[in-house]
């Protein structure tokens, strides 16, 4: 049976719920108690209806006047996006961006923990990057069957990534997050999430192009932190 939130849940909705979750913390942080649709929307430059469809979508309910009570939409935002199961995720490729993924620590946040690293590189084999364990590649498979890893991270090479998903799919890894600029082939049921970073450079690209030709002054954006960057581009 299909989880619900495959059935009834746009793509875009669950994309705008973890932002919506991140300034909600936010605001717990600021001992807030209440919050409603207009807050959200200032903040994240969302129309507010939308924003009520959202949380509607997740059973969420607000109160005439009042709003919504700000720890209830935490805890039903956690519980639909299954933020309070950890799962244990392999990491294939502990190059840069692999490395970077290693050293966010809010990922467990998010439901994730990447237990091990796994690469090529004999100079990383062995070795620990942001406290995690590198270890050969070719003991992915095995090592995911044995410890039931769900979740595989991709950030190899084009040309190595349709290997390294076999091989994750060979040890029972039911979602991969893939960072490797290629178009994976894997069986049902697997799930594939491509992070496509080429697309959304082009897309950033063609818009600062347009603006300069165009002459329009483009809006003042604070610079992100590389970490806020990563966060990003998890939600």
């Amino acid at each position: 049976m299909e989880p619900k939130t495959a059935k009834t849940v746009p793509e875009p909705t669950l994309r705008r719920l973890p932002l919506y979750h991140r300034f909600l913390k936010d605001l717990q942080g600021a001992r807030r108690e209440f919050v409603s649709c207009t807050d959200i929307g200032l903040d994240l430059d969302l129309d507010p209806t939308q924003v009520r469809k959202d949380l509607e979508a997740v059973g969420v309910v607000g109160r005439p006047r009042v709003g919504y009570v700000l720890v209830a939409v935490i805890e039903k935002l956690e519980d639909f996006l299954g933020w309070k199961n950890i799962n244990d995720a392999f990491l294939a490729g502990a190059g840069s961006m692999g490395s970077a993924l290693l050293g966010y620590h809010k990922f467990e946040q998010c439901g994730l923990k990447i237990v091990a690293a796994f690469d090529l590189d004999p100079s990383k084999i062995g070795g620990q990057i942001h406290g995690k364990h590198v270890l050969a590649l070719g003991k992915l498979t095995d090592l995911a069957r044995r410890m039931h890893i769900l979740i595989g991270i991709i950030t190899v090479p084009a040309a190595e990534a349709q290997n390294v998903a076999d091989m994750m799919v060979a040890g029972g890894i039911r979602a991969i997050w893939n960072f490797a600029p290629i178009r994976l082939r894997v069986p049902e049921p697997v799930i594939v999430h491509n992070e496509d970073l080429y697309c959304s450079l082009a897309s950033l690209s063609q818009k600062l192009s347009k603006s300069l030709k165009t002459g329009s002054t483009p809006q003042t954006l604070a610079v992100p932190k590389p970490a806020d960057v990563v966060a990003r581009s998890i939600h």
